[in-house]
C-alpha cells in the first residue's frame, strides 16, 4: 500500500480524519479535499516542503537524552495499554483453561465468535464512513488479498494456541511467548528494516529472564503452585504452541505495518470479516468431532465463550493501538507479564498459590520493558522506518507518529 502520488496541483478526496485520515484516494462520499506537493506526497495547506521534512527531526528532539522517551506521556500510556492487553490475553487463557475442563474443544469454533463480532462492529463503521461502492472499491476489491494473509496467520495462530492449552499451560504459555517475541524481531528487521538499538535488544533479553524465573519456579515447585505444567501430551502441545506462536509472530508484524498505513477500523473490521470466514470453514472440517464429544447442557459453556470472546474483541480493538504507540517487538514482550496475572487471577479460579519467585519474575519484566525504551527520542518507536522521514507514506490517526507531527497538541 504506497502512498497516493499526483500532480503538483492536483486535489483529490479523502476520507473524514475523525483521527483516521488514509494516505490513498477512497470514495468522495463524506470527503474532504487534501493537497499535494510536487513528489505526490501530501502536505498542509500554507506549510513549504521543508518545513514539513523537518517537522518529525524537529519534533522528536524535542527532549533529548538517554530518558527523553521516558519523560513523554506516550511512554506511559504505552507502558499501561500493554499490561492491559496482557490481562485480556490472561482472561482469555483462562476461559479457554476453563472450557476445556467441562470438556469442550472446539478450537477454530472457540475464536470464530471473536471475528464476527470484530466484523459486525468495524466492517459496517467501514462501509458508513466510506459508502457502500468506497468501501468495494478501495477495501474489497484493491486490498483484499493482503488482509486474507493477515487473517489466515491470525485465524492459525488462535487455533494453534487453543489446542496447545488442551495439553499444556505454564509451558505452553512461555513458548508461545518466547518464540513469537523471536519472530517478530526476525521479520521485523528482515522485512521492515527496522534496526534495534542495543538497549532494546537489553531489555528484551531481560524480560525474556524474567520469563525464565518464572519456569524456574515452576520447576523446583513441580507446577503445585499453578496447577500443574502438564494437562496431557507434553510434546504435542509444546509443538502446538510453537506453531501458533510462530503465526502469530507473522500475523503481529503484518498488522503493525497494515495499521501504519490504514485506518484503523479498516483493518480490524477486515479482519473480522475475512477471519469469520477462513474460522467458519476451518470448524467445519476440522471441529465436527469436537462437536459431538462437547458439552452443550451447562450453561458455564455460554458463559465461558461469552467471556472469551468480550475479552478477545477488547484485545484486537487495543493491539492496533500498541502497533501504532509502540511496535509488534513491544507488543509482545509487555505480554510477557500475562503469566504472572494468570497466576494472580488462578489464585481465586483455581486456587493457585504465588511463590516467592513470581513478584521478582514480575518485576524483571517490568524493569525490562522501561529499558526498552531507554535511548529513544520523544516519538519512541511510532516513527516507522518504511513511512518516510517525515510518516508521509503513513495514515493519520490514532498513535500515529505522523498524528503527532501534524498536531503536537494530541494526546495519543
Amino acid at each position: 500500500m504506497a502512498s497516493a502520488t499526483g500532480k503538483t496541483t492536483a486535489t483529490e478526496h479523502f476520507a473524514p480524519t475523525n483521527g483516521e485520515s488514509s494516505p490513498e484516494p477512497i470514495s468522495p462520499i463524506h470527503a474532504a479535499p487534501e493537497f499535494f506537493g510536487p513528489t505526490g506526497d501530501k502536505h498542509e495547506a500554507g506549510a513549504t516542503p521543508d518545513e514539513e521534512a523537518n517537522s518529525a527531526d524537529r519534533l522528536d528532539h524535542e527532549k533529548t537524552g538517554w530518558f527523553a522517551y521516558l519523560t513523554t506521556r506516550n511512554f506511559w500510556i504505552v507502558l499501561v495499554l500493554g499490561q492491559v492487553l496482557a490481562l485480556c490475553i490472561t482472561g482469555t487463557n483462562t476461559f479457554s483453561t476453563l472450557l476445556a475442563e467441562q470438556p469442550f474443544s472446539i478450537p477454530a469454533f472457540q475464536t470464530f465468535w471473536n471475528y464476527v463480532l470484530l466484523n459486525i462492529i468495524y466492517t459496517s463503521y467501514s462501509v458508513y464512513k466510506y459508502g457502500f461502492k468506497g468501501y468495494l472499491r478501495t477495501v474489497l476489491v484493491r486490498s483484499w488479498w493482503k488482509y486474507i494473509i493477515l487473517s489466515f496467520l491470525d485465524v492459525e495462530g488462535n487455533y494453534f494456541t487453543v489446542l496447545a492449552y488442551r495439553y499444556t499451560t505454564i509451558l505452553s504459555a512461555q513458548l508461545i511467548n518466547f518464540w513469537a517475541i523471536v519472530m517478530v524481531v526476525l521479520i521485523s528487521s528482515i522485512f521492515l528494516r527496522v534496526r534495534y538499538h542495543w538497549t532494546q535488544i537489553v531489555g528484551i533479553l531481560i524480560c525474556i529472564g524474567g520469563v525464565g524465573i518464572l519456569f524456574g519456579s515452576d520447576h523446583i515447585t513441580q507446577g503445585s503452585t499453578t496447577g500443574g505444567i502438564s494437562s496431557g501430551n507434553q510434546l504435542k502441545g509444546d509443538l502446538f504452541a510453537l506453531a501458533g506462536a510462530t503465526f502469530y509472530g507473522m500475523s503481529n508484524v503484518a498488522e503493525e505495518f497494515l495499521v501504519s498505513k490504514r485506518p484503523l477500523y479498516e483493518v480490524i473490521g477486515q479482519l473480522g470479516f475475512w477471519g469469520m470466514l477462513i474460522s467458519g470453514a476451518q470448524t467445519g472440517i476440522f471441529d465436527r468431532d469436537g462437536f459431538h464429544s462437547a458439552t452443550w447442557h451447562d450453561g458455564k459453556v455460554g458463559g465461558y465463550l461469552t467471556g472469551y470472546t468480550l475479552l478477545l474483541t477488547i484485545f484486537y480493538t487495543g493491539a492496533p493501538i500498541m502497533f501504532r504507540l509502540a511496535s509488534a517487538a513491544f507488543f509482545n514482550i509487555s505480554l510477557l507479564t500475562g503469566n504472572f496475572w494468570g497466576v494472580v487471577i488462578g489464585v481465586k479460579v483455581f486456587h493457585y498459590s504465588i511463590y516467592w519467585m513470581y513478584p521478582i519474575a514480575f518485576v524483571c519484566i517490568i524493569g525490562g520493558l522501561i529499558i526498552y525504551f531507554v535511548g529513544k527520542n520523544v516519538l519512541g518507536e511510532a516513527r516507522k522506518p518504511w513511512l518516510g522521514k517525515n510518516q508521509e507514506r503513513g495514515v493519520n490517526g490514532i498513535g500515529t507518529a505522523r498524528r503527532r507531527v501534524e498536531n503536537p497538541e494530541v494526546i495519543v
